[in-house]
């Protein structure tokens, strides 16, 4: 879901060289006292704070229940937590402290992928691993075809949810023409539109027009207009709840009535507040996980019990991303950073929150999206779908 900034690049790297050289003496396998420092780099304040603050209370809450449960080789697991305020120096700043001040053996964060982006050229020259619980973006753990060793992701990565959501209309809503209209000033929204229409049409479906809007826009008429001429069986729409929310109560108002899909950027409960209840009737997109999942009711009970209030997807993938430090840490045997590398890479058919995943050789989890259907403003489970090959 979250968006990456190739911007990020010169300021990191710049800002990373000049830190580097005094950090990290030290902080290689060595353990002290009676826990396992773990370090979480999240975005507590900021444009994103409700992101990484949701996170970090899954996270929280399975490090307390290993912990209740012995620890790691009799060892607490002590989460050090620093707030990267959403900015991609701060990010840095953070790695920086979490590995050469706090002596972490794990980075879980940040939530979003370009402050992901931004610390991990620190972490690796560290050696330290990082688990991103939110990133979906495919850059977060391999650039130009390489795979980033010390760099793990408890979600899956986008083009599985255009995957996903173009075998949905192709094999359970039956479509045989889509229309897709795509965020131009998103990658998010550009790379799941490509992937959409290559998968439907591989499915044997067409895609008969593509029209664009940007973020921010507010009067979505005049192209959906030019969609609606079209007639095709689903409209496609990879994009962030703001906008989502008032394109489809515009298309409905226009008496565009077929299926409207999307992807987890509509995962939010004000989309209903924009667009309407009614008009939400008959739209369908990917997410993480369903509370009406029964697979996911022990995690929602426990979330509770702790917060006294329902989890989100963002808590949720928290709380995948602590079960697999758990796993791995327990697997490693020991505070020895390469050891807790190898075992992030050999996880393997380990239940956690959301389902269960293994890791595949990019380090992003094999695991099962889920398609939600609203009915009268309420989300619906619908199916789930593994990925291709699985």
């Amino acid at each position: 879901m979250i968006f990456s900034k190739k911007s990020l690049r010169l300021a990191c790297a710049v800002l990373g060289a000049t830190l580097l050289g005094s950090v990290f003496a030290g902080c290689g396998s060595k353990e002290s006292g009676d826990t396992i420092k773990v370090g979480a780099n999240f975005e507590l304040t900021g444009n994103v704070a409700n992101y990484g603050n949701a996170t970090i209370e899954g996270l929280q809450l399975a490090i307390d229940e290993a912990n209740e449960a012995g620890g790691i080789n009799g060892k607490k697991i002590e989460l050090v937590s620093v707030d990267d305020k959403s900015e991609a120096a701060e990010s840095i700043n953070a790695a920086t402290k979490l590995i050469s001040d706090d002596d972490v053996k794990v980075i879980v964060g940040p939530a979003t992928t370009g402050l992901v982006l931004a610390e991990t050229q620190t972490a690796t020259d560290a050696k330290v691993p990082i688990i991103a619980p939110c990133a979906t973006s495919p850059e977060a753990t391999v650039e130009n075809g390489k795979v980033k060793p010390y760099v793990f992701r408890s979600c899956f990565i986008d083009p599985q949810q255009g995957e996903v959501m173009a075998t949905f209309a192709a094999k359970e809503l039956k479509a045989k023409t889509a229309v897709i209209y795509v965020d131009n000033s998103s990658d998010y929204s550009k790379n799941l539109a490509k992937v959409f229409k290559e998968k439907f049409e591989a499915a044997g479906g067409k895609v008969v027009m593509e029209e664009a809007f940007l973020q921010k826009d507010q009067d979505f008429k005049a192209t959906l207009t030019k969609l609606k001429t079209a007639n095709a069986d689903v409209m496609f729409v990879p994009a962030y709840y703001e906008e989502v929310g008032k394109i489809v109560k515009q298309a409905r108002e226009m008496g565009i009535n077929s299926a409207i899909l999307g992807t987890d950027g509509w995962d939010d409960t004000k989309v209903v507040d924009i667009a309407g209840a009614d008009a939400l009737n008959n739209t369908f997109f990917s997410t993480h996980y369903s509370e009406k999942d029964a697979e996911v009711q022990g995690f929602i009970e426990a979330y509770k019990k702790k917060y006294n209030r329902a989890p989100n997807v963002f808590a949720a993938l928290g709380y995948d991303a602590g079960k697999m430090l758990v796993d791995a840490l327990k697997r490693a045997g020991s505070g020895d950073t390469e050891k807790i590398r190898e075992a992030l890479e050999a996880t393997k058919d380990l239940k956690v929150g959301t389902g269960t995943i293994s890791m595949d050789k990019n380090h992003n989890p094999i695991k099962t999206a889920v398609i939600l259907e609203m009915k009268n403003g309420e989300k619906e489970l619908k199916a789930k779908i593994a990925p291709e090959g699985n």
